[in-house]
């Protein structure tokens, strides 16, 4: 959602502290704002802050731009009123911050009291009022049938004991728990998410024995919080989301993907899964078309034939025929045309010809061979063995991949996705609160590599060349695009990043590979997938030397670290699983390069329009465009 004047917000605890701070920071965006506070002194003056930072956008209306409404937000008629009231002033309701809380002084197993004054207290105001709040908005924002957004404010003493006060930890943990299960709420329009901060500046926060404050790295900036609400506000994918903000780490989403996948039921097992009812009539040929290397060149179109064959029957014990669908483009199918993907001298690898190309394909299983019992007939596959550009192609069945469905996002999911994913984990070793370059960003990996940094609570910077891709880049995130053809990427990180970049994901090589290395930061990583703008030099891909990079990784401690994804099978299937799941929650989006390859023939002039540095998102080939129509009707 993007805040535009004229918008309107409820806050409730808007009086002090972050409620304040998000209040004039609405201001400032020209939004009205509804104070909710049971400090009456405090909230009116809060509400002539917002009605004169609003003057900029609104010129005389005929009604405040915002208004202060007493409230005990744990009377649950009195917060009805002051939703109502809101509504009848604005005409409506587009954010929703449920930010009033309070501490319980008296440690509960001390308390002899009955605890209306103390604990009961304290969860009627920190968790009910939250429940109640987040109630009221969701049913007005759906019966004004227009999208709105809920801020649950929690705590990181939500995700975490608090030993001095285990009834403000316990509600926070309510307030977390309930928010994460109304993510169903956003398919009716409404998303709700919560912020847990750690020690912000406030009265609350000032009561806080100071050493446990330090020990955390001190108070954070009341921005870095207004920074973190606005993220999950303006970011659609953000539906019950916890988003975690500290000093030491930064903004991070707690759980983690890994976490999730504990206790996550397995989506193989959905009713998305496709069963071998779907593709019931699947034809084996007698021959079949697929894209054959006959000539060592890095140059795809010379070095390849496209050749009819006859298939091989019956099927060797173990094996499984696959009718391709969809198969990936990658920058890479260069470097195996011109053999350097197999070992030894150039002599025996040309006696490996001829051999099939292409890396990776999404399909449906056509028939198996003896003793494949954990595979049928009609199951949709990934694979990610030498032949994908082809009708039909034989797999031993060890090497294939479980999918949902045959789609066209997995395929983008398998090279491109997986080097991102596994390579940021263990060659990029990222965490969280770390500033992150990716290169050639708007490509088929570089998109999941912004996505993934982001997701774990990066501040991403991405390069790119031209307006189509640096608008796909801002629409997945990136903080801060780069487009070489209107600025210089070594003036932008010198001025903008003087302390350099804690990891940079590259994949272009040459030039690009020596500025990222000065750009790095101390201890940072640098991780190598690639480097596609010398795959296509008049003699293919050359060594290059890099004068002076021992000297420099060792006196900033820094690490360069190759990153080959052959090397990383035994991680693909838990790792593609993740990204389906970021992908069917909404949390990952995929982009496709719209221009439209079909059928095997044109595998070739899709890996020169890769390499043309026109695409944008995922070369994909439709090797078969009427199974492609199947699939689109499932």
């Amino acid at each position: 959602m993007e805040l535009k004047p004229g918008m309107s917000a409820f806050v409730t605890g808007g009086a002090s502290g972050i409620g304040k701070a998000l209040c004039l920071a609405f201001a400032q965006k020209g939004l009205f704002v509804t104070v909710v506070d049971f400090s009456e002194e405090s909230g009116k003056e809060v509400a002539s802050l917002v009605q004169q930072e609003n003057k900029k956008f609104h010129g005389d209306l005929g009604v405040s731009s915002a208004i202060f409404i007493k409230c005990d937000v744990s009377n649950t008629d009195d917060l009805a009123a002051a939703f109502g009231k809101h509504v009848d002033t604005y005409g409506g309701l587009d954010i929703c911050i449920n930010c009033a809380g309070i501490a319980n002084n008296t440690l509960v197993y001390d308390d002899r009291s009955d605890g209306l004054r103390t604990w009961r207290h304290a969860i009627n105001v920190n968790l009910v009022a939250v429940i109640d709040g987040t109630r009221i908005a969701s049913q007005i924002m759906r019966s004004l049938k227009k999208p709105g957004v809920i801020i649950n404010i929690g705590s990181a003493a939500g995700l975490y004991p608090m030993y001095a006060d285990p009834i403000y930890s316990g509600t926070k943990g309510g307030v977390v728990m309930f928010t994460r299960s109304l993510a169903p709420l956003k398919r009716h329009g409404v998303r709700v998410n919560v912020l847990c901060p750690e020690f912000v500046q406030t009265n609350m926060a000032e009561q806080i024995n100071r050493k446990i404050v330090d020990a955390t790295g001190g108070f954070m900036k009341m921005e870095e919080i207004i920074n973190g609400a606005f993220e999950l506000i303006k970011d659609e994918s953000k539906a019950g989301a916890c988003l975690w903000i500290t000093k030491r780490r930064g903004m991070e989403y707690w759980p983690t993907s890994e976490e999730q996948r504990k206790y996550l039921l397995n989506y193989t097992k959905s009713k998305r899964t496709i069963t071998k009812n779907a593709f019931p009539g699947i034809q084996i040929p007698e021959f079949f078309e697929k894209i054959v290397v006959h000539t060592l060149s890095h140059n795809f179109r010379n070095a390849t034939r496209l050749d009819r064959v006859r298939l091989r029957l019956p099927i060797e014990p173990q094996n499984v025929l696959v009718k391709i669908i969809y198969a990936g483009v990658n920058a890479s199918d260069v470097n195996y045309s011109s053999g350097r993907y197999f070992s030894g001298s150039a002599k025996e690898t040309a006696a490996r010809l001829p051999f099939d190309a292409g890396f990776e394909a999404v399909g449906i299983v056509a028939s198996v061979g003896d003793a494949v019992s954990h595979i049928k007939v009609g199951s949709p596959v990934a694979l990610m063995t030498f032949g994908s550009y082809a009708e039909f192609t034989l797999v031993p069945a060890k090497h294939l991949l479980p999918v949902p469905r045959p789609d066209p996002e997995v395929v983008a999911m398998l090279t491109s996705g997986l080097t991102a994913s596994i390579s940021l984990e263990k060659a990029g070793q990222m965490t969280s609160g770390q500033v992150v370059l990716v290169t050639a960003a708007a490509g088929g990996t570089g998109q999941f590599a912004v996505q993934l940094a982001k997701l774990a609570g990066n501040k991403v910077v991405a390069t790119c060349g031209g307006e189509s891709k640096a608008a796909l880049l801002a629409s997945l995130g990136v903080d801060r695009v780069i487009n070489y053809q209107h600025e210089k990427i070594k003036d932008v990180l010198k001025k903008e990043f003087p302390r350099g970049v804690d990891i940079i994901y590259e994949s272009v090589g040459g030039e690009m590979f020596d500025l990222c290395l000065n750009a790095l930061a101390v201890h940072g990583r640098l991780v190598v997938i690639g480097m596609i703008s010398q795959y296509q030099g008049e003699e293919g891909w050359k060594p290059k030397n890099y004068t002076g990079l021992c000297e420099k990784i060792l006196a900033k401690s820094q690490t360069v670290a190759g990153f080959f994804l052959v090397q990383h099978a035994h991680m693909w299937q838990d790792h593609l699983d993740k990204l389906f799941e970021l992908y069917a929650s909404g949390k990952l989006k995929v982009s496709l390069d719209p221009k439209k390859f079909l059928g095997v023939a044109s595998a070739v002039d899709a890996v020169e329009y890769l390499h043309s540095g026109k695409s944008v998102g995922k070369v994909v080939v439709c090797i078969d465009p009427s199974y492609s129509q199947t699939l689109a009707k499932l």
